[in-house]
């Protein structure tokens, strides 16, 4: 009965939205997986959808939490059973993430939805520039510009803080910085990115369901295509070049901005 009954809630819950947008939010996600996953960069394509969608502000980057989640839960345990991954060497890193993380989830509840409307779009599209002009990753990796303990408490908190608040392309910042602080290699960087981007998610879904600002039958429709996207992503990671993902990542971003604008 209860089984029935939550199949029937759910039922309720997507029936407001054609067959053609769950469609294309599933593929949203799945697309949207597997460049999280090689470069980060998924919530460039999953919000700007779920805003398309008619999705609320402060409710889509409380769906897109729940998505994530499920992509960078997949990549990391990919990643983990591998080997690629060992979680000795990133689990106090995670802790601070997961703490930045819960802090931006908070303090986004109290921005009005009305900013929020202007806020992110103008956000996801600064970033897609940012991914257009920045310079190529260090492929090899150099020398660390920071200590592990000033990374740590630093670096890692402010980026989960950004994720809580917004959080279109919290994995490539993870990258970035592990890169240009820490002098990893663009892999090494992005499979420890893949482990703290799922903290984030974790500690930013547990604020938004605290405040009911996540879909959770849209959220469940893309957490399906999260696993697929993922799965494919973490096992394409050490060999694929990442950098030629990010004119992908920009060209479906700026698709989505424009379909969204003009539904407005």
């Amino acid at each position: 009965k209860v089984k029935t009954t939550m199949l029937d809630w759910l039922s309720q819950d997507l029936s407001e939205f054609t067959v053609f947008i769950l469609i294309g939010l599933f593929v949203a996600a799945v697309i949207a997986g597997y460049i999280d996953t090689l470069v980060g960069g998924g919530g460039l394509i999953t919000i700007p959808a779920l805003l398309f969608a008619g999705v609320p502000p402060l409710q889509a980057l409380g769906t897109n939490k729940l998505q994530a989640s499920a992509g960078t839960g997949t990549a990391t345990l990919t990643l983990i059973a591998k080997k690629s991954l060992r979680f000795s060497t990133v689990k106090w890193l995670m802790l601070m993430a997961f703490f930045g993380a819960m802090l931006g989830a908070a303090a986004v509840q109290r921005v009005d939805a009305e900013v929020l409307r202007f806020v992110i779009p103008v956000v996801i599209l600064l970033i897609s520039l940012y991914f257009l002009l920045a310079p190529k990753y260090d492929v090899l990796g150099g020398n660390a510009r920071v200590s592990k303990q000033v990374y740590r408490v630093t670096a890692v908190p402010s980026i989960g803080f950004y994720d809580g608040m917004f959080g279109p392309a919290t994995g490539s910042f993870f990258v970035l910085a592990g890169v240009s602080l820490r002098g990893q290699s663009i892999v090494n960087a992005s499979i420890v990115a893949k482990s703290l981007n799922f903290a984030t998610n974790v500690a930013s879904l547990l604020v938004f369901f605290w405040f009911d600002q996540v879909a959770v039958a849209l959220g469940i429709v893309m957490m399906f295509g999260q696993f697929v996207g993922a799965s494919f992503g973490a096992r394409a990671l050490i060999t694929i070049n990442p950098d030629r993902l990010r004119y992908l990542v920009v060209a479906m971003c700026l698709i989505m901005l424009i379909m969204w604008f003009f539904n407005q």
